[in-house]
């Protein structure tokens, strides 16, 4: 593969690739856990001890087994007490729960770790945490070469497991927490600091599934690969305009992540039948895949790695979240901001388009949105219930879009049995612009002057 084509599969694997500086400098053994050998720069260090300290049901044990796992299936012959590679002390307390002489168990733990390394196997040793140091006998984390730290914890009745790299001896490793998941596939880490701000910008285009509407955008649509946010009062056509984007996807034969928060699968194509959009097509096709769930089912970090995953194994050109508002049920605006920067980082590397809508609180400021990520979008849309003559219309306007010329017009819309229409703008002679019923009766009585004039003045 040429350097070029290696950069460019690095980046659509969300990794950056690595200069010959950067380079591990210790041979490593990969654990095989997804993200974990990303944050250790590529394993544990081979031929040394790495402790895994950690609390009760923090996942200790579960990491061991899998990194025994892992050396079993890439070994290629089987695993014996004299070839032995790898080795697992599950936990250190039970070894040495006979002693009672600190002194001594001091010493038996020095002669224990200095007897692994003369074995030169690769040794994951799990401990619980002391009441006061990391283990409870103070003493692993010293003569361990690599030391990784779990933690579970609950915040507003929601769990969250995290872990941290506290040292490794030799080698350059990544410093900070970070978030990870137990589900039926095991122990996954997601490496958030691996992403950033390393992305290519496509400058095709992607349609908004509204023609009318890419007409307001120079070259007609959204930039592929950007991040678009919806946001309105509720009840103003935001999921409305998620389904066309999902429908227009499905038309040009991509694949269509749609996350929704609100309703369930059926529940979103059976009310987007009412104004003419087919989703059940999509997912007939196997292009659309709605994924439904209540916010509160999981914490903000299993959604973020849910969301990773399924991005990572069916690889969607587009996804759509449903509202993302809803998040702030189970985290903190700020702690939802954070959570979004970085799924929005994950998908540009992958090159995935993504929408999102957001819900604005009534007599909320309307350039300001509930979970504020407006500023890490490429595309914001707004749109509002415009009250006049005692009725409400729908608007909307582009508020920005990154890198392209846009309408700055407020543009009136409905939406009809057959999707949404946008409305010419109609401007009286002393400037203002009306909507709904006063546009009828203006347009009327324009037609109306129009007609006497053409019949020479005769009513």
């Amino acid at each position: 593969m040429t350097k070029n084509g290696r950069q460019s599969a690095a980046r659509k694997n969300n990794r950056r690739v690595p200069s010959r500086a950067g380079r591990r400098s210790i041979p490593k053994a990969p654990t095989g856990i997804a993200g974990l050998d990303d944050i250790t720069r590529g394993g544990l260090p081979r031929r040394r001890a790495t402790l895994v300290c950690g609390g009760p049901g923090s996942g200790k044990t579960l990491l061991a087994t899998q990194f025994l796992a892992h050396g079993a299936r890439t070994l290629g012959h089987a695993i014996d007490s004299i070839k032995a590679k790898r080795v697992v002390l599950d936990t250190i307390e039970m070894l040495f729960s006979g002693f009672t002489d600190a002194f001594a168990l001091r010493a038996e733990l020095h002669r224990l770790f200095q007897w692994l390394k003369t074995k030169g196997v690769t040794t994951i040793v799990t401990g619980e945490r002391g009441a006061e140091g990391l283990t409870r006998h103070g003493l692993e984390e010293y003569l361990t070469d690599c030391v990784i730290v779990l933690d579970q914890r609950v915040t507003s009745q929601e769990a969250t497991r995290r872990v941290r790299i506290l040292k490794y001896r030799g080698s350059a490793h990544s410093n900070n927490e970070f978030p990870f998941l137990i589900d039926d596939n095991g122990l996954s880490v997601l490496p958030i600091t691996s992403l950033g701000l390393h992305y290519d910008a496509p400058s095709g285009r992607v349609s908004t599934g509204v023609p009318q509407l890419d007409e307001l955008f120079a070259n007609g649509g959204y930039y592929r690969g950007s991040s678009v946010l919806i946001s309105g009062q509720a009840g103003t056509g935001k999921s409305s305009l998620a389904a066309l984007f999902a429908r227009a996807a499905v038309q040009r034969g991509e694949r269509c992540l749609y996350f929704g928060f609100e309703e369930s699968p059926d529940q979103i194509v059976r009310n987007m039948r009412s104004i003419g959009i087919d989703l059940a097509a999509g997912v007939r096709k196997g292009l659309l895949q709605i994924q439904a769930q209540r916010p509160t089912h999981f914490g903000l970090e299993a959604h973020l790695i849910t969301v990773h995953r399924l991005i990572s194994v069916w690889h969607p050109e587009i996804v759509i979240m449903d509202p993302i508002s809803n998040l702030t049920s189970i985290g903190t605006p700020h702690e939802v901001k954070s959570m979004l920067s970085r799924l929005l980082d994950f998908m540009k590397g992958w090159e995935i388009t993504s929408l999102a809508t957001s819900l604005t609180g009534e007599g909320s400021t309307s350039y300001k949105t509930d979970v504020g990520v407006s500023s890490l979008m490429d595309v914001w849309m707004l749109l509002q219930n415009v009250e006049s003559n005692g009725e409400r219309n729908r608007a909307l306007q582009i508020v920005k879009a990154r890198g392209s010329a846009h309408s700055n017009q407020i543009r009136e819309f409905v939406l009809t049995d057959t999707g949404l229409k946008l409305i010419d703008v109609h401007r009286r002679v002393d400037g203002r612009v009306l909507v709904g019923s006063s546009r009828q009766t203006d347009q009327g009585a324009d037609a109306e002057r129009a007609a006497i004039a053409g019949s020479g003045g005769r009513p």
